[in-house]
């Protein structure tokens, strides 16, 4: 029996997705719930998995379509085994690429196809020889025959005597573009600085950090002490944890916290959900399974909504000093940096110790300067005095 495969539905405000690389070809033999194709949109990337087994006998739309919901992208007979359908299934595609479609991916092949590229020179990375689009990009300038740019076109252009490659935006890195500018837009941003001396974390987590992986589980990192840190502050300063909604300002009783995380896909925010509920060891657990998703572009959609406020890390990256840019709608973020040993001057002498510099950026049309700055204040305090942070003062 002849099956549709259709695009699932689509998370709540989302309304289109881009196909991303199948995982099959038309002939190709599948199980029930394997894998298919992955569908990006502008939040999270979804898997399509097969509604049955049997064998792919047409694919309709190709890598890097976009798609809507409910949409046919491909027939499965669930009737037929590989070897009877692999043979008929090639020849409408040989029609159109008679040497090499039966070996070359779509996406090769319509790269191949724009830039006049000879599939049967191009040698095959892929599984059993397919042809990859990568093998098209990297085939020598002198076999590409010079075209037109073209803005849809992830093929290595020459213009005049120089490369250029023009690759489309992922539909994250979109929507990461459009939140920025909107960010900019609306929000009044000013950003405050300090500087923390992380000697007492540093401390506190030498001392414990074996005992604590091995009672929890999962490495002690400083991300969580920096959360605790600034959950602590904005409890005092609850304004700095506040939104504005046209003309209300909406206070939250709750602490949903964002933590920036890079991603092959692009940066993503997803949230610790009642982080001040959270102990240190669940915090930690709770980032390691953010990363982990986010590397293999698993994260939900309820993951990245939301939140109240946020941190990033730009010192993972070796950042001394950043203005971090506010995730609508929340109305402030806190920036870490790279930590590095410096002269500072304790009790009249000079003396090393690791610092590292903070940025607290907000949103002036909600938050006065004297919120910023103590905000950020009580950050620094409770990190160079840990213990402030059991005892809620």
């Amino acid at each position: 029996m002849i099956i549709e495969i259709k695009v699932p539905a689509l998370p709540e405000s989302v309304s289109e997705a881009t196909l991303m690389s199948w995982h099959k070809k038309v002939g190709e033999a599948v199980s029930r719930e394997e894998n298919l194709i992955d569908l990006e949109t502008d939040k999270v990337v979804l898997e399509l998995p097969s509604p049955d087994a049997g064998v792919i006998t047409e694919i309709i739309a190709q890598d890097g379509e976009t798609v809507t919901a409910g949409q046919v992208i491909a027939k499965l007979d669930t009737a037929a085994s590989a070897s009877v359908q692999a043979a008929p299934a090639e020849k409408p595609a040989q029609a159109e690429e008679p040497k090499a479609q039966a070996v070359a991916m779509p996406a090769a092949a319509k790269i191949a196809a724009e830039n006049n590229v000879d599939l049967s020179q191009v040698k095959g990375s892929g599984r059993d020889g397919r042809i990859l689009k990568e093998d098209v990009q990297a085939k020598p300038a002198a076999s590409v025959q010079a075209a037109p740019v073209v803005a849809s076109s992830p093929a290595i252009q020459i213009v005049g005597d120089r490369p250029e490659q023009r690759v489309p935006m992922s539909r994250l890195r979109e929507r990461v573009a459009q939140r920025l500018l909107q960010s900019q837009a609306e929000n009044a941003i000013l950003t405050t600085f300090n500087e923390v001396n992380m000697q007492p974390v540093m401390d506190l987590r030498n001392k414990y950090k074996e005992k604590f992986e091995k009672e929890h589980g999962v490495k002690l990192g400083f991300m969580s002490f920096f959360v605790k840190a600034a959950i602590a502050a904005l409890k005092k300063f609850p304004v700095v944890n506040a939104s504005i909604d046209g003309k209300d300002i909406v206070y939250h009783g709750y602490f949903d916290i964002g933590i920036a995380i890079g991603s092959p896909r692009g940066l993503v925010v997803p949230i610790l959900r009642n982080a001040d509920q959270m102990s240190l060891a669940d915090i930690e657990k709770q980032i390691a399974d953010f990363a982990a998703k986010a590397k293999d572009g698993k994260l939900a959609l309820e993951d990245l909504t939301g939140g109240t406020f946020s941190i990033t890390n730009g010192g993972t990256f070796g950042s001394m000093m950043s203005t971090p840019i506010i995730n609508p709608p929340q109305s402030a973020i806190l920036g870490m940096h790279a930590t590095k040993m410096r002269a500072v001057v304790e009790n009249g002498e000079i003396v090393a110790r690791p610092m590292m510099y903070l940025a607290l950026s907000y949103d002036h049309r909600l938050i006065d300067g004297r919120e910023a700055v103590l905000t950020l204040v009580a950050i620094k305090d409770a990190l160079e005095d840990p213990s402030r942070l059991i005892l809620d003062i």
